[in-house]
């Protein structure tokens, strides 16, 4: 791809920066238009953190800090003055640290847009969008929008159409919410003009972990995302700026579920209350649980008597790693109060699953629906519909009919067994062909390799040129 008009120096003035989900340095071979990029620019591989998972890495692109500064230990922890265990926060307060858009501002008086990266919600920038489903008082659930000022949101979907949210996440996610917010950033560029554009595009994650990163269908998915870039980078060019594009983590071929709360609970020390719509995850009674995060688990022990009994227990168990205790999470960068007592890390091809129930027939009544927040971990089945259900169209039909009608339904067609997830993240390995990648541009700014921690002042360096 040529790149005529595009300054190697943009006079400080213009960046679009772009998270492409999962991409990898040998995904590259498919992806003509991002090879471009990197062509005439530089491309480098990136080193990541751990965990290599989406709210701890971007966190960490805004701060240029460890997780031990900037405090977020995962895509969800375990919340000790609540006894809860919240997953997929959006408040940019639970992140410390000086965020790229405040150094921006403060040193260049640039106004950002925030188009669907983490740590949205009122974050200092110009303009922002991002999920927010509708959750109405009789059960209902609708796709929705945050943004900020309040109508852009509106202004966007009365041009491209209602926000694709069952496209965002859940067994229908795909390339139709990458190109509704490719759509939405070109929007958002051309109108406000934004001197610095982050734009997060989900898809491709979504297929690596379905069906492995290699599978005929994941090579698919990744020149699906080198279409949607072509549009994006136009815009940029277009408007002289800039391009990155760079992801969070690599994913790496995973099909062992590893079922650390389960253990525990065998072993009395996680405890569960009896409802009427399933068991609990009892967290504030347990002993010690795991909050379970792709390849990483937060396990949080109540009583520090039971701490080498269970990094032992844990030790032991097959998948498992590493058990890291407060010193060994210093090395990792992870040691933060936010984190449990120990840290599982898993085995190559392994994964942690967050199921904590020991009779199917006591599982929660959420096992089976897609339900990102009341779930005590990450839970990538999601992704499935159950291969039990002989007719799944029927029954998510006549579901929707229950809604229709406005009976109370349950959406419950999720596989509770795990073991087709295919793909996973979160682990710290070293090759770099199959690890996350840095797109540039900006010769000027061209290093072998970047460190997640530098993303800030790289990209600061980028818009000051």
């Amino acid at each position: 791809m040529s790149w005529p008009g595009l300054r190697d120096k943009n006079s400080g003035v213009k960046l679009l920066v772009v998270i492409a989900v999962g991409l990898r340095p040998k995904d590259l071979e498919h992806a003509p238009v991002l090879r471009g990029l990197g062509g005439h620019g530089f491309m480098a591989p990136l080193d990541t953190v751990f965990p290599a998972v989406t709210c701890t890495a971007q966190a960490t692109f805004l701060t240029g800090l460890q997780p031990s500064g900037h405090g977020v230990v995962g895509n969800g922890w375990y919340f000790r003055d609540l006894a809860q265990v919240m997953f997929w926060r959006q408040s940019n307060q639970l992140v410390d640290g000086e965020k790229i858009y405040e150094a921006a501002r403060d040193r260049f008086g640039v106004r950002t847009a925030k188009m669907f990266w983490w740590w949205n919600m009122y974050a200092p920038v110009d303009f922002s969008v991002t999920p927010r489903p509708e959750y109405h008082a009789d059960g209902l659930k609708k796709p929705g929008l945050y943004s900020s000022p309040a109508n852009l949101h509106e202004e966007l979907q009365q041009k491209l159409g209602p926000f694709p949210l069952f496209d965002f996440w859940g067994p229908r996610a795909g390339i139709k919410s990458t190109q509704w917010i490719a759509s939405s950033a070109i929007e958002v560029m051309r109108q406000h003009d934004p001197e610095l554009t982050l734009v997060y595009l989900p898809h491709l994650d979504y297929d690596h972990q379905r069906w492995g990163p290699d599978d005929p269908r994941s090579v698919q998915a990744v020149r699906d995302l080198d279409a949607e870039m072509l549009p994006l980078i136009e815009a940029a060019r277009a408007r002289d700026a800039h391009v990155v594009v760079l992801s969070e983590y690599g994913i790496e071929r995973a099909t062992t579920p590893v079922f650390v709360n389960r253990v525990l609970h065998e072993r009395g020390l996680l405890q569960v209350q009896e409802t009427s719509h399933g068991q609990l995850l009892d967290a504030g009674a347990s002993r010690a649980f795991a909050v379970a995060d792709h390849q990483c688990a937060h396990v949080y022990v109540a009583n520090p008597v039971d701490l080498e009994p269970v990094r032992r227990l844990l030790s032991e168990l097959p998948g498992v790693a590493r058990v890291l205790d407060r010193d060994q999470q210093r090395e990792l960068g992870i040691d933060h109060a936010r984190s449990g007592e120990l840290v599982c890390v898993s085995e190559p091809g392994a994964w942690f699953a967050y199921h904590y129930w020991l009779d199917e027939a006591r599982r929660p009544d959420f096992a089976p629906t897609v339900d990102i927040h009341r779930k005590p971990g990450y839970d990538p089945a999601e992704l499935f519909v159950d291969p039990a259900i002989r007719f799944p169209k029927l029954r998510v039909a006549k579901t929707l009919a229950k809604k229709i009608l406005g009976f109370r339904y349950l959406m419950d067609v999720i596989p509770t067994d795990p073991s087709q997830v295919s793909g996973s993240h979160g682990r710290l390995f070293e090759d770099d062909d199959a690890g996350p990648v840095f797109l540039c541009s900006d010769k000027s700014v061209a290093r072998d390799r970047v460190a997640a921690t530098e993303v800030k002042d790289l990209l600061l360096r980028v818009l000051g040129s």
